[in-house]
């Protein structure tokens, strides 16, 4: 008779307990995974479309209006550029497909503005007739804009819908402006949410003489109507908020936001850089007792009033938020902005009752595998095969 060593046998056996400890939380429902202690195995295999059903979306990326923002960027730092002192007489600065034109007021102008438009746009086509130059990009640029734009939201799409990278997510550029979708298990709606919102943050003073108005009424240059995402007056109707528009502190100085609670609520606390940080607490110390309105997609999603400066670079965004709401916003603003507005042109909600029947014929054949494993190795090698 054959003889195994017991350590062995102490080893075969451990090394089967442990395959079954963590295969465990599979058999535990999805909703109960939470209630494993984390110092115990607690994740699950993850289920693809297939298996588990979920969401397919064909999104349209508005990639021209990504590059017509990059131009009015441009736009404006030429027209700085001409400004500066010495300044340079200019007229007709204004966009074209693929770049800008300006016209000078005087001839003798020429060069000193070729050279500052080089400084601009050193990697750009500088061209000129007469005293009208024009800054273009060439085809290729175009292209490699474009294909930027696209992969950047890609990115930004990931991070939104699995930071943890723990889903089966499927995220697959789609032509020149489109990304095809799939996500397994996830809520559809909630997914559009994600979406749907670029998520460019920004701070703004509100006017001092007048915080919420009348949309219809017109307001002095400088400023901006904007409305609250949760407010509403006495009727009913949303409050309108008039905003400066010079940005304060954009969003892009921030580095973290998480949701958490204060005095019971779900609130979004936020961290700036160091330059956000320096900018936030400047804005603060000199207006102490003003609102300071927090914009959110061009919606106004708080104005508190500023107490006293705050000049740690760390803040609490309050509203009207459920613990979700308050997540998702965290979870939007940690990502960033979308480079480029989203729009769902194709939507599928995959079911997942195939996957289900497929479920249920693996689990059966699983059970009749190891049933006639064992049977086989008992009659094969007797006593030895139970071993």
């Amino acid at each position: 008779m054959v003889q195994i060593s017991k350590w062995k046998v102490i080893l075969v056996l451990a090394i089967c307990g442990l395959g079954i400890l963590l295969a465990s939380p599979n058999v535990v429902a999805p909703e109960k995974v939470g209630s494993i202690p984390s110092w115990l195995p607690n994740k699950q295999m993850n289920l693809g479309l297939d298996l588990r059903g979920g969401a397919h979306l064909l999104i349209e990326a508005k990639v021209d209006e990504a590059l017509k923002e990059g131009l009015q960027a441009l736009q404006q730092g030429v027209r700085g550029a001409l400004r500066r002192s010495p300044a340079i007489g200019y007229r007709a600065l204004g966009l074209i497909p693929n770049g800008i034109t300006v016209t000078l007021r005087e001839e003798k102008d020429r060069e000193e503005a070729r050279q500052r438009l080089r400084d601009i746009g050193d990697q750009m086509l500088l061209e000129r007739d007469g005293n009208r130059f024009s800054l273009k990009f060439t085809e290729e640029q175009l292209r490699e804009r474009r294909s930027n734009i696209l992969e950047q939201a890609i990115t930004i799409l990931r991070l939104r819908i699995d930071p943890d990278s723990v889903k089966e997510t499927s995220i697959q550029r789609q032509g020149s402006d489109r990304i095809l979708l799939q996500v397994p298990g996830e809520d559809p709606e909630r997914l559009k949410r994600l979406i749907g919102q670029t998520a460019k943050m920004s701070f703004h003073l509100v006017d001092p003489e007048v915080s919420t108005l009348d949309p219809r009424r017109r307001v002095r240059p400088g400023t901006m109507v904007l409305k609250s995402r949760d407010e509403v007056d006495g009727a009913g109707q949303p409050v309108y908020y008039l905003v400066k528009k010079r940005v304060e502190v954009s969003g892009e100085n921030l580095v973290d936001s998480q949701a958490t609670v204060e005095q019971g609520r779900p609130v979004v606390s936020f961290r700036f850089d160091p330059v956000g940080a320096r900018r936030f607490g400047n804005t603060t110390r000199r207006n102490v007792d003003k609102p300071f309105a927090i914009v959110l997609d061009k919606e106004v999603i708080s104005a508190p009033v500023i107490r006293e400066p705050i000049l740690g670079g760390n803040g609490i965004i309050s509203g009207n938020f459920t613990t979700e709401s308050a997540q998702d916003l965290a979870l939007l603003l940690r990502s960033g902005a979308l480079p480029v507005p989203l729009t769902i042109i194709e939507e599928r909600s995959v079911g997942p009752s195939l996957g289900a029947d497929s479920i249920a014929a693996g689990k059966i054949a699983s059970i009749f595998g190891l049933i006639a494993v064992a049977v086989f190795m008992l009659l094969a090698y007797g006593g030895f095969g139970a071993m």
